[in-house]
């Protein structure tokens, strides 16, 4: 007996999904409903061999998006199984006033996720002209022919040193310019290559404001290059901290 594939959680009286609707899976599995109380999980049966397929996540956002279009949904993350139906129900019932109250904050909102990294070169000329002790050393360099390798080692470990407080500044930075366009945050773990990776929920409506303070970013903040993704489920937001598949197995 396959899994159940979860898309998303409506309230129990979210218009009805287009009829024969279909989701993930080659060759693509019905969407259905599974309904609790107040609430109604949008799922399907789970492919044996899930993955991260390019046509897969499509299926999953369209889903979304049809089911988005009648009403407030909260999206799960590509991958949420649960056992069964029954498991579904369960945790629909457990977790009701959660989820109830969670429809009412996400109702009209979206997702801009908002990625920044640093222009290498446009760092490096920042970071230059805002530490002097940088530019001292690298004079003294340049006027002994180079330096020596202790010297060197130094001028590089007091550049990475600069660049990484720049990479915090920044970050601290850039939300605090967003923010106050959007109802809330969320900042993802720490990765690598970018100095900062940030979900906003937005108000549909204003959404243009919104984008409007990236471009305010941009050009305040010429060495970093923003990434912008949106508007997408708000995913993030789901729940208080980052957002946990149903009943995952």
């Amino acid at each position: 007996m396959s899994s159940t594939y979860v898309y998303g959680i409506a309230s129990a009286d979210h218009p009805a999904l287009p009829d024969g609707m279909e989701g993930i899976g080659e060759p693509p599995r019905k969407v259905r409903l599974v309904e609790a109380g107040a609430l109604t999980a949008i799922v399907s049966d789970a492919p044996e061999d899930l993955r991260p397929k390019r046509r897969d996540l499509l299926a999953h956002q369209n889903v979304l998006a049809e089911a988005g279009g009648g009403g407030a949904v909260l999206p799960m993350r590509f991958g949420s199984l649960a056992p069964d139906d029954e498991a579904v129900s369960t945790v629909l019932a457990e977790r009701a006033e959660h989820y109830l109250e969670r429809l009412r904050a996400l109702d009209g909102k979206v997702e801009y996720n908002v990625k920044a990294q640093h222009d290498e070169e446009a760092v490096l000329h920042r970071v230059m002209a805002e530490n002097a002790e940088v530019r001292t050393l690298t004079e003294a360099n340049r006027q002994a022919g180079g330096g020596s390798h202790a010297e060197k080692l130094r001028l590089g470990e007091m550049v990475v040193a600069a660049v990484q407080a720049r990479e915090a500044q920044d970050a601290v930075a850039l939300r605090q310019l967003l923010e106050p366009a959007a109802e809330a945050v969320s900042a993802a773990p720490e990765s690598t290559g970018w100095l900062a990776n940030l979900s906003f929920l937005v108000d549909r409506k204003s959404a243009e404001h919104f984008l409007a303070a990236v471009e305010t970013a941009r050009r305040e903040h010429a060495h970093l290059e923003l990434k912008v993704n949106g508007p997408l489920p708000p995913y993030s937001f789901v729940e208080p901290g980052p957002s946990a598949p149903v009943g995952t197995e």
